[in-house]
């Protein structure tokens, strides 16, 4: 090296140290930055609320409120809906002139305190409508009737008015029909298709609520789905509509036979603005025509718009809001011929009766013609819809965000990859549906188009959470979600409490909802649990993602990405990926973005792959299979068996000739080897046939298993995994770290190796505190770095892998990696506590021993729900340099510490202790704990003579419709929110101890 460096001229010499320390500065500095950050993470990645007025029932003072409270409690943003849900409705209706100076007052006040606000796309949560959508500029059906006539005759019949399609979900009537056209067909020609109302988008049920809504329909050349029956050919059809007369008579010479005469037309499916506040109940807009949504929002949005300008840019109303589609399908719209024609390149008229469930031509025609349809709506309301919104909202400075679940018809991983924020839902795992499938396909969005922020709706609830949930109860399922990627957490729901302070717990979404408001006992406290979520989302937001499988969904709407059974670690609404992470990819995200470098498959400023796995389908465009073909040949390594045809009915037959020719090119052969085949193609290669082929399983893809068995034949290891397979784990990536995410997927203490695939200097972060250290114990193996580490109940980390310039190992001899704590003493005896009067507690009371509440002779004690205040007095000497904390023991269910008039923080989460070194004296020393539980104690109380139906409660100012209640003494809800309320007995409440003081 002197030597090599003696010949290099003296200024470039100068050059290469200027640049080394300016190079290695940078990192350093990054380094630095995101430790600052770590401690005092940026609002960036502060959590939300879905912000929910319930119809009418607003009040401008307490909106001033509920904004203060949530920039006090650390909420960043919010979501602006307004729902008709189990509440009387209010004195102002939706966009009336009060209304809307309202709104400009909380765009003004959001301003003032730097939140920022997305507003929905339209009333209600479920869509983009309202009294304004006409008929015509709604969502729209293909609807028909029958009527069996005998032929060789002259028929003079009144044909029936199709009637309106309605589902549950979608049941506005509405008189509106038009007619489209009139056929006769051989009566002989029965319905035999089965799921026609899914494959002919009359209907998407929700797959999360909905039982066996199928996450996408069946290959459409994957053999026949008739009952049987016979086959209408086009020649037996007979378009009658010049026979019918406009009052819908029928005046027609039949030939001999039996005849079916079917009327089609159009009618509004019914889709309407769920669950909307009463004045403005609607039609949903056209989600295939640009020109419907374009109008619904010139009266709603842009009057909107107009009413809060000017605005700025960085808080106030900055976002539009697309949430979780319940809007469900259409199957017509306004020049729906002329655009399937020019999409597909033929005339879909021949083969509108497939509508009525009969087949046309033949099996696999038909449902190559149904595949092209759903194609067709899901092109248009991709265009004409979801770009359009994106468009609007950017003309307009906002930015947009979507939820694409959860009857979306177009295909969710499309819909929301034109986001500019991707958001997910996820429900509470105790109360509510299974919507983890929604997490994943969120993430994956994020990792493949590379932005960085992964939204979510978090712990939405059903009726039955009845304020069960609090911070330390949702840490689980909170660092799930982390470790998944989301990192932008908007809770399910504050709702606006326009009754004020005096009501607690004031008015809910109805019953649903985890009460995440001012309105809750421990809200004072809850900004510590929101810093942990603001800290832990700016780590997850660095970088890029880490993964090493890509799962290809099949071609075709709908389409909810599902991953292998087994690449999940059972875990009921919450399950965990494995040790390779993984990512779902639309055909049209693939065939957009995706390029190969160095044998991955990567997309753009995003996430890189080492293998993509092909769905089990045996139907692929030739599209798709040459830009496959093209990714194998640069390199890119895939699994999966060849396609021996097209889906779709375009340029048929010829398309089925080229996708067997490419097919034949790729794999070598179209005969599935019983042995696993491993193929040479270009720079890459293609693995297929024996544990990789299975065309009879009901998986839509490879096991995990058998995927990973071949990635760790290939010398790539588990990106993580733990000697007890209990930590959960997330990946991300920087320039020059690696960032890990941890955390114990158990309720218990545990001791546990955990190996990771990174190399570097390793050091601890801990996401409760924003404290950093160095691990000192740790070693390197085949490129893993194995770190022990100890977990509390739920307890979780960042491991951090800085690259190190010198590549040597930072040891310290006979050092662990987390504190050796021992026990100073522990604080025994009585405690002052005192209790808010407000809620039925005492003022002041000793309690010789600490004690549950519940146990508590006092009912105001027993049933109080609130924060209390404990104290005591306790001596201390020979204080040294050591860390000093207090160790609350168990708490139910949270806690504030304050030590000689110092508010050391609030403990919310195991292992429910904090540092108390800088408050700590000689001598005596003042211990004070505020102890917060959950409103369901005092709400049992409230229905319990003698407080039970003691008030009469009326509002004259028009809230809640003016009503008079009967309520306890205490406490008042709205009475929706009380319908699920089951308990017999209070929970457990309190400091329960021991208190100890501790020391490392």
């Amino acid at each position: 090296m002197n030597t090599i460096i003696s010949r290099i001229q003296p200024l470039t010499v100068v050059c290469f140290m200027l640049y080394a320390t300016f190079f290695f500065g940078q990192q350093n500095n990054k380094k630095l930055s995101l430790k600052e950050d770590f401690k005092n993470p940026p609002s960036t990645s502060a959590p939300g609320v879905y912000w929910y007025f319930m119809d009418g029932n607003l009040s401008r003072e307490e909106m001033t409120k509920d904004l203060e409270s949530m920039k006090e409690a650390g909420i960043s943003n919010l979501i602006f809906l307004e729902v008709g849900i189990g509440v009387p409705r209010g004195p102002v209706d939706f966009m009336s002139t009060e209304w809307q100076d309202l709104y400009a007052h909380a765009v003004r006040e959001a301003e003032r305190l730097g939140i920022k606000i997305l507003l929905g796309a339209g009333p209600g949560w479920c869509g983009s409508g309202g009294p304004w959508v006409t008929p015509e500029e709604s969502m729209k059906h293909l609807v028909y009737s029958e009527t069996e006539v005998k032929g060789n005759k002259k028929i003079k019949v009144k044909l029936p008015i199709p009637e309106q399609r309605s589902t549950q979900w979608h049941n506005l009537k509405d008189p509106y029909y038009e007619d489209f056209a009139v056929y006769a067909i051989p009566n002989s020609v029965k319905p035999t298709i089965k799921d026609i109302n899914e494959k002919a988008l009359y209907e998407r049920d929700p797959y999360s609520s909905k039982p066996n809504v199928k996450p996408f329909l069946p290959d459409p050349i994957g053999g026949s789905n008739l009952d049987g029956g016979k086959i209408l050919d086009h020649a037996d059809v007979i378009n009658i509509t010049s026979f019918m007369e406009p009052n819908g008579k029928l005046v027609w010479k039949a030939p001999k036979g039996d005849w079916t005469i079917i009327r089609m037309g159009k009618r509004v499916t019914g889709a309407s603005t769920r669950p909307s506040p009463e004045p403005v109940i609607g039609l949903e807009s056209n989600k295939m025509d640009s020109v419907a949504f374009k109008n619904h929002l010139a009266n709603y949005t842009d009057i909107l718009l107009e009413k809060t300008a000017p605005r700025k840019e960085d808080s106030g109303w900055t976002g539009f809001h697309m949430d979780s589609w319940e809007s469900g399908a259409q199957n017509w719209t306004e020049g729906i011929v002329e655009e399937f024609i020019k999409r597909r390149g033929y005339d879909p008229e021949p083969y509108f009766l497939t509508y009525t469930g009969r087949t046309v031509k033949s099996t696999e025609i038909t449902e190559r013609f149904l595949w092209d349809l759903r194609q067709t709506c899901k092109e248009l309301v991709l265009e004409n819809h979801v770009e359009f919104a994106k468009k609007y909202a950017h003309r307009n400075g906002l930015e947009l965000t979507i939820e694409p679940y959860d009857m979306n018809p177009a295909g969710d991983l499309d819909l929301g990859a034109i986001a500019d924020v991707i958001m997910a839902e996820f429900w509470s795992k105790r109360f509510g549906y299974v919507t983890w499938y929604a997490v994943l396909e969120a993430t994956s969005i994020s990792h493949i188009t590379g932005r960085p922020i992964v939204g979510a709706e978090v712990f939405t609830s059903s009726n039955k959470q009845a304020w069960q949930e609090y911070p330390w109860s949702m840490k689980d399922q909170s660092d799930w979600a982390l470790a998944l990627g989301v990192n932008r957490f908007i809770y399910h729901t504050f709702a606006h409490k326009p009754l004020g302070d005096e009501y607690r717990p004031g008015m809910t979404m109805g019953q649903y909802g985890v009460h995440w408001d001012r309105g809750q006992t421990w809200w004072p406290m809850v900004q510590a649990y929101h810093k942990y979520i603001n800290r832990s989302s700016h780590m997850m937001q660095q970088g890029q993602a880490v993964s090493d499988i890509l799962y290809l969904t099949p071609e075709g709407a709908p389409m909810v990405f599902t991953p292998p059974t087994d690449a999940l670690e059972e875990n009921g609404a919450i399950p965990d990926k494995k040790g390779y992470g993984f990512d779902g990819c639309s055909p049209k995200m693939l065939m957009d973005k995706a390029l190969v470098e160095n044998g991955k498959i990567v997309f753009p400023d995003a996430s890189s792959y080492e293998i993509m796995v092909l769905p089990n389908f045996q139907s692929m465009t030739p599209a798709l299979l040459k830009k496959i073909t093209s990714l194998v040949e640069q390199g890119a390594k895939i699994i999966g068996t060849p396609p021996i045809k097209s889906p779709s009915l375009t340029n048929y037959p010829e398309s089925d000739d080229e996708v067997k020719l490419m097919a034949q090119n790729l794999w070598g052969s179209m005969q599935i080897p019983n042995e696993r085949q491993d193929r040479k193609f270009g720079e890459g290669m293609v693995y297929w046939g024996g544990n990789l082929t299975d065309l009879n399983a009901d998986e839509l893809y490879p096991s995990y298993l058998n995927t990973t068995e071949l990635l760790g034949q290939m010398n790539i290891t588990e990106d993580f995994s733990s000697s007890n397979d209990h930590i959960r784990f997330g990946h991300r990536k920087t320039d020059d770290q690696d960032i890990y995410f941890v955390a114990n997927r158990k309720d218990v203490f545990q001791t546990t190796k955990c190996s990771f695939r990174a190399e570097g200097t390793p050091e601890l972060w801990i996401p409760t505190t924003g404290e950093t250290r160095m691990i000192t114990d740790y070693s390197i193996e085949n490129g893993l770095t194995i770190i022990p580490m100890e977990f509390f109940p739920y307890e979780s980390f960042f491991i951090t892998f800085s690259k190190n310039s010198n590549g040597k190992k930072i040891t310290t001899s006979n050092a662990g990696n987390f504190e050796k704590l021992t026990n100073l003493m522990t604080l025994e005896g009585s405690w002052q506590v005192a209790f808010d009067t407000k809620y039925g507690g005492p003022e002041n009371i000793v309690f010789n021993e600490l004690q549950d509440w519940t146990s508590h002779e006092n009912r105001g004690i027993k049933y109080y729900s609130g924060i209390a205040t404990y104290k005591k007095t306790f001596e201390m000497e020979g204080i040294d340099d050591k860390k000093y904390f207090i160790d609350l023991g168990k708490v139910n269910d949270i806690a504030r510490v304050k030590l000689n008039g110092k508010d050391l923080g609030v403990v919310w989460c195991a292992p429910w202790r904090i540092e108390v070194s800088s408050s700590l004296r000689e001598g005596a020393n003042e211990l004070e704990i505020e102890v917060g539980n959950r409103w369901i104690n005092r709400l049992l109380g409230d229905q319990q003579a003698p407080d039970a139906n003691v008030r009469k409660v009326k509002f004259n100012n028009g809230l809640l419709g003016e009503k008079e209640f009967t309520t306890g003494r205490y406490t008042f809800t709205t009475e929706a929110a009380m319908r699920s309320f089951k308990f017999k007995e209070p929970l457990s409440s309190g400091l329960l101890g021991p208190v100890q003081l501790i020391k490392n």
